[in-house]
């Protein structure tokens, strides 16, 4: 059966020589291969197939878990940064490159562990931009699916963000207006340049990581889908990713599109804005749904500066921040088609991270 239904080494080799080798290609071929397995012995196979397509940038390296485990002092709890629905993430340190990494060990239970252990590392295997996490390797030792990350000095966009501690200073707006932009455009580099095209599908401020300089890097690719081919403008898919970021159409249908990626950025873009998650069971119930708290004000501009976050206490440009919530109020429509497309929430992204000198005040708008 994989005789005749991948393509073989040879072929991948055969084509490797010809101008037409590129990452459609590539990426394909690894898919075809990804949709067969059912088996883990099936998954240790395709894994190892990944790092077998000579055009794609493979990992720098497959580790042992004996490796990992002492980068992470046996994943001592005290290196944990972080935990998610697919895994715990750990502070790490590779002696023999002197670098400290960030070290993924996925839950072992279950099939989608697998799922997103093969999904994370054929996408960033085949993408690589300055606003994407890099991905430095991976261990498939046994059950042991582990991914291993350049380390992000600041953690993620939620946790600068929302519910912050009090010793913790909050962004201020050009950095807040800076991240948009950085998150954005890697959007637009999996929606635009890469081939096929590729849809996120888990837009959320935990997944937006921060280097030192609060540079932006998106993460955690385990739901990533390829996007539409063939003149279609969606592709069908069970629904998946986190209550509140998802676009409608996705949630109810399960039509997914490059722009149900860009619903999910104009929630987390108004998240930026009012300092308020997308789903918060504390507020009242009117206001527990950050969206459907927004709609209504959206339509009042005398409404809009209560929707700034409180703990910028005024330091913004009042046109800039008219024209951010116009920017989110667009990426929210309910009609997918009149969604803006990525690169144009980036442009306008663009001028709104330009500091300027405007004084906060109703005359300058």
């Amino acid at each position: 059966m994989r005789k005749t239904t991948l393509k073989s080494k040879s072929y991948v080799q055969e084509i490797k020589g010809t101008k037409k080798y590129d990452d459609a290609e590539a990426l394909s071929t690894i898919a075809r291969s990804i949709s067969m397995n059912t088996g883990a012995s099936k998954q240790r196979m395709i894994a190892e197939d990944i790092i077998r397509h000579g055009n794609v940038r493979v990992p720098a390296e497959v580790f042992t878990f004996r490796e990992l485990a002492n980068a992470t002092e046996n994943f001592n709890p005290e290196l944990l940064v972080g935990e998610g629905g697919f895994g715990r993430v750990y502070k790490g340190y590779l002696k023999k490159t002197n670098q400290v990494v960030a070290v993924k060990q996925l839950d072992r239970n279950g099939v989608q562990g697998n799922r997103e252990f093969l999904a994370e590392v054929l996408t960033l295997s085949l993408v690589h931009h300055p606003n994407l996490v890099n991905l430095i390797g991976y261990c498939a030792d046994g059950r042991q699916r582990i991914l291993v990350y350049e380390y992000m000095h600041n953690g993620s966009l939620e946790e600068h963000l929302l519910d912050l501690p009090p010793d913790r200073k909050p962004l201020d707006w050009y950095t807040r207006m800076q991240i948009a932009k950085g998150a954005a455009q890697g959007l637009e580099y999996l929606h635009d340049t890469a081939n096929p095209p590729i849809i996120y599908r888990d837009f959320k401020a935990s997944n937006i990581l921060l280097d030192e300089t609060f540079d932006p890097k998106l993460s955690d690719f385990g739901l990533a889908k390829l996007g539409p081919t063939g003149g279609e403008d969606h592709v069908s898919t069970r629904v998946m990713g986190t209550y509140g970021y998802c676009a409608p159409e996705y949630a109810q249908t399960g039509q997914l599109s490059t722009k149900s990626d860009v619903y999910s950025f104009g929630v987390v873009f108004l998240e930026i804005i009012s300092g308020r998650r997308a789903i918060d069971n504390r507020r009242p119930p009117e206001e527990e749904n950050l969206v459907d708290w927004a709609k209504p004000l959206f339509r009042d501009r005398r409404k809009f500066k209560m929707m700034a976050d409180p703990l910028l206490e005024g330091n913004y440009p009042v046109k800039g921040l008219y024209q951010a919530l116009a920017v989110a109020a667009m990426c929210l429509q309910e009609e997918a088609s009149t969604r803006p497309l990525i690169g144009d929430v980036v442009t306008a992204l663009e001028f709104l991270a330009i500091r300027t000198d405007e004084v906060n005040s109703e005359t300058d708008v």
